[in-house]
């Protein structure tokens, strides 16, 4: 799936960016998009809507101010501890250390999360492995 976002925190010149997500086996972001849109009936505007107080879509979509709060109430709700320790930041850096411990190179990394400099994708990478240890125990397991 391809997405375009009309503007974009790096976005200088207001090109716009496009995000490709693949279609996965499990926890799919393809099928639970499409499952979303079908579900609450859009057909154009926001993919992510503010909700009224009284449950409904509205047109606009969330303010980018209340995704954190809401990813920490779900962070909440699901268990996790110290959920209001997590940002995007959290995230980004947490899915970039996964995909680089699961073999992603440093240029499929940036362009699937978006990045166009390495300074940029290093400052949420954590030091390599010296003695690549996760895969040493991922062909022991074999």
């Amino acid at each position: 799936m391809t997405c375009y976002l009309p503007q974009t925190k790096g976005d200088r010149q207001f090109k716009g960016s496009t995000f490709k997500a693949p279609a996965l086996s499990r926890l799919c972001p393809v099928v639970a998009y499409q499952t979303w849109i079908d579900l609450s009936g859009l057909g154009s505007g926001a993919v992510f809507r503010s909700i009224t107080r009284w449950g409904r879509l509205n047109e606009d979509g969330l303010n980018p101010a209340s995704i954190i709060p809401l990813l920490r109430s779900l962070f909440d709700q699901a268990g996790i501890l110290d959920a209001d320790q997590y940002s995007a930041h959290s995230l980004r850096r947490g899915f970039a250390n996964w995909a680089t411990s699961n073999g992603w190179d440093l240029k499929t990394l940036m362009e699937y999360v978006g990045w166009k400099n390495i300074q940029s994708a290093m400052r949420y990478v954590d030091g390599a492995d010296p003695f690549n240890k996760s895969r040493i125990e991922r062909m022991l397991q074999i």
